[in-house]
């Protein structure tokens, strides 16, 4: 049997820092420049385009990666900011045993930055829960975050929401395998417990269900981000395909 440590939301989240920069939640003071919430970002774009966070992140994406058409860079950017939801979501999941109220109107996202100076949590506040479990955390990251962020890309960018839920499940199990090792290397066998019990339950939503499939902490998706459509890119590790298929530029597996 195994002891699951629960303990106090420290103000800083320091438990998050050991684990790099994906985990990591600034949460003391406050940003340099005035940043949009996430609230903000998954919100209907306004008409000047430098006050669109949302599209302002697909253009960086696009530029860095010379992504031949939007959607590519769309994809992309949202599998980062799945990643890093998932990582501080189930991070403090199984370090604190509890967790932080994640509200999108709580998180400041700078759309010019990357992680782990990306995002700030303006106060935190434990949510009521005595101990988090997987259905917390779908309400955190999925219900609030993920929904909306998925259907502001589907409908901004044409992208197949197959394809950005797919990119969901792909930043979940890359999260939990990177927690699992550090959990099992730091002698934290009660964090790695946890991480592959709620990794489980999450991935038995119906949202993530699909995705693909598991095999302890490996992950093989169902359909591809698109990466390999960047000059250089090839697939990923867990891409539904073993090398870059040769179809026509439109077509996806998404």
């Amino acid at each position: 049997m195994v002891l699951l440590l629960f303990v106090d939301l420290d103000p800083d989240l320091a438990a998050l820092r050991p684990l790099g920069g994906f985990f990591v939640l600034h949460t003391a003071g406050v940003a340099l420049r005035p940043l949009p919430t996430l609230a903000q970002t998954y919100a209907n774009p306004p008409e000047d385009p430098q006050a669109d966070p949302l599209g302002r992140r697909v253009r960086k994406v696009a530029d860095a990666l010379r992504a031949p058409e939007p959607r590519i860079a769309a994809s992309i950017a949202q599998q980062g900011l799945a990643a890093r939801l998932w990582s501080v979501t189930l991070g403090c999941a199984a370090l604190y045993g509890r967790l932080p109220d994640l509200d999108p109107r709580l998180l400041l996202w700078d759309p010019e930055g990357s992680a782990p100076d990306d995002l700030w949590l303006t106060e935190v506040r434990p949510l009521p829960a005595d101990a988090a479990d997987a259905a917390d955390i779908a309400d955190a990251v999925l219900r609030a975050h993920l929904e909306p962020l998925t259907a502001a890309l589907h409908t901004r960018h044409r992208v197949a929401t197959g394809l950005l839920w797919g990119n969901a499940g792909s930043a979940l199990a890359a999260a939990a395998r990177q927690l699992d090792q550090w959990a099992r290397a730091h002698g934290r066998t009660d964090a790695a417990v946890r991480t592959r019990a709620l990794t489980a339950e999450l991935f038995a939503h119906p949202l993530l269900a699909a995705t693909g499939t598991r095999t302890g902490t490996a992950f093989r998706r169902r359909s591809c981000c698109l990466y390999y459509r960047v000059p250089g890119g090839g697939v990923c590790g867990d891409c539904c395909f073993t090398r870059p298929p040769r179809s026509s530029p439109r077509a996806t597996s998404g």
